[in-house]
């Protein structure tokens, strides 16, 4: 059902949708927990496990304007990684080759 002009939704905090998908892998019914937590909407639980699968606890926070930066957060640290390395192997090639360069200088 699409929202109405003027519809306000309830957001619930990343702390008690984390509790609700720790109650249900506990094996509690959706029923239960939104009964427990106060949730209006049992399916809210099941978007937020689908959620939970796919990405872990980032999946329960709110991406409104952020989504990227959570999503992109663990390419982006293994791309800065993999460039480490990279100039790491650069920097030994580089020192090598100054060192046989000085080295081709002191025995002249």
């Amino acid at each position: 059902m699409p929202a109405k002009k003027g519809q306000k939704f309830k957001h619930y905090g990343e702390e008690l949708k984390l509790q609700a998908v720790q109650m249900k892998l506990d094996g509690v019914s959706h029923r239960e927990i939104a009964e427990r937590l106060h949730i209006h909407d049992e399916g809210r639980i099941k978007i937020w496990m689908r959620k939970y699968k796919k990405l872990g606890e980032f999946g329960l926070l709110d991406q409104r304007g952020r989504r990227k930066e959570y999503i992109d957060s663990n390419r982006y640290l293994e791309k800065l990684e993999r460039e480490n390395k990279m100039l790491k192997k650069c920097l030994e090639i580089w020192m090598q080759e100054v060192q046989s360069i000085s080295m081709q200088r002191s025995n002249k």
